[in-house]
């Protein structure tokens, strides 16, 4: 039981909380420093997400070819034809006539069925469209209906089934164009189920064959299952029978890789400037983490204004990403060697280093300059950007560079500060909080201890003072001091 002043007076527990309050100064500490180690990670994690949206945009916007083969295609009868750039860095023209659309088989059956028929038995059909190398033997069950029926073939065979409630014919269709004849006969389970779509040999259905697209691409003749396909780094969609022989060119679209290296410029001066900022942060030595205690003497703007010092500069000269920002310049200030006695760099592309040394190394576009270079030589410039050497690190593409140092920095931090979801004992820091908080547990424990030393020490003093007290009023009455 606590005692608390009734026979000394004193206010115990005032006193109790305020000896508390001396022993839990290294505590504070203790949880002072766990907060900073937390604020510190959140800070390293915030810094690997912007270096991973960074890696994964250079991968996307400027590593992958598509980005600088945008091409402006015309065509001189787009209502015939229409094609697509795919993957063709250089300029080209041509011309295609075609002859010939491909078309898919069709198989019309000769008798008209009732749709409200089911299956009286368990039957099979045999079905081969073209391009199939044997027929495709699709089971029924007794009791399916026609839409039943329909689904199975539509699911099993490269045929579509359909049925038309109008004339009552069912009939097929090639999912595929091209050369070839859907041939159906009955399968090997149950019989009449060809007789009973109205498609058996007796009806004398109407089959039409597929045929392949003919055409001649700057006079050479060739024929495509399809009337869209791929061809000499261009796809081509096929629409109707030329009246004449179309040309077509392709020209390198300027303005929009102009818009992919811009973007890359823009999204690079974004990751310096956060960089820096980060080790660049002033720390404030004399604004350390809040108590519990300090925080609820405190108005909440003045707990605001003063994390936002305790929390600056948790990444202040970290030699990570300081190190990253000094192979991030090295790497653009590199060059790429183009085989032909010739190298491209960024300065002779129109990008250059700003000399502002407030901006701390970002890119300034020459826009006139870059345009003329992508309009001159788009492959060139990818090359700049993209060039793979397999095995090895010499004339890599300065995307590829500037990637490999993004990518290993990221490795690096993780080691130390993890990823969300990881458990604390699989990187650096959170092993450093993990022993913290046992730190903290064992001092909790021992702080529970010690203030029940205090309650005990003075419950002691004021029964040991309640007793003098006691023995002193005897005396008093024993020798007539009530009188």
């Amino acid at each position: 039981m606590r005692i608390s002043g009734l026979a000394s007076g004193i206010d115990t527990e005032s006193m109790v909380k305020e000896l508390m309050q001396a022993q839990r100064i290294p505590l504070d500490k203790i949880t002072q420093k766990k907060q900073y180690f937390e604020w510190q990670l959140n800070d390293y994690r915030s810094a690997n997400r912007d270096l991973k949206s960074f890696s994964d945009k250079l991968f996307d916007n400027v590593i992958l070819e598509k980005n600088f083969n945008a091409k402006n295609v015309t065509v001189s009868a787009p209502d015939e034809i229409s094609i697509k750039s795919k993957g063709n860095s250089e300029d080209f023209s041509g011309t295609i006539n075609v002859t010939q659309l491909a078309t898919n088989a069709t198989y019309t059956g000769g008798d008209k069925i009732n749709i409200g028929k089911t299956l009286k038995g368990d039957s099979s059909i045999k079905i081969q469209g073209p391009g199939d190398t044997a027929p495709v033997e699709i089971e029924f069950a007794k009791g399916d209906s026609m839409d039943d029926i329909v689904k199975k073939i539509n699911e099993k065979s490269s045929v579509r089934a359909f049925y038309d409630e109008k004339t009552g014919n069912f009939g097929f269709t090639a999912k595929q164009s091209g050369k070839g004849e859907i041939v159906i006969s009955e399968g090997s389970k149950g019989t009449g189920i060809a007789g009973y779509l109205g498609i058996s040999s007796k009806t004398q259905g109407v089959a039409k064959a597929g045929v392949d697209a003919e055409f001649q691409y700057n006079g050479m003749a060739i024929t495509r299952s399809s009337n869209t396909f791929a061809l000499d780094g261009m796809e081509i969609s096929l629409k109707a029978v030329s009246t004449k022989p179309i040309t077509f060119s392709a020209t390198t679209d300027t303005d929009k890789v102009f818009d992919t290296v811009k973007k890359f410029v823009e999204d690079y001066n974004k990751l310096i400037e956060d960089l820096n900022k980060k080790i660049r942060e002033p720390k404030y030595r004399d604004f350390q983490p809040l108590s519990t205690e300090q925080k609820a003497d405190m108005k909440e703007k003045e707990i605001e204004q003063w994390e936002e010092k305790a929390m600056s500069g948790t990444l202040r000269n970290d030699p990570e990403l300081s190190n990253l920002l000094t192979k991030m310049r090295t790497a653009l200030s590199g060059s790429v060697d183009l085989g032909n006695g010739e190298k491209i760099s960024l300065s002779s592309i129109g990008i250059t280093t700003s000399k502002n040394y407030l901006e701390n190394g970002k890119l300034v576009i020459d826009e006139t300059k870059l345009k003329e270079a992508i309009s001159k030589n788009p492959a060139d410039v990818q090359k700049l950007f993209s060039n793979e050497v397999n095995d090895s690190k010499e004339n890599q593409g300065i995307a590829r560079i500037l990637r490999t140092a993004v990518d290993a920095t990221q490795s690096s931090i993780q080691k130390s500060a993890g990823k969300l979801g990881d458990n604390n004992n699989a990187f650096t820091l959170g092993r450093t909080l993990e022993s913290m908080n046992k730190q903290i547990e064992r001092f909790e424990e021992r702080m529970k201890v010690v203030e029940s030393r205090y309650w005990k020490q003075f419950s002691a003093m004021e029964t040991a003072i309640q007793r003098a007290n006691s023995q002193s009023a005897s005396l008093m009455n024993a020798f007539g001091g009530g009188a």
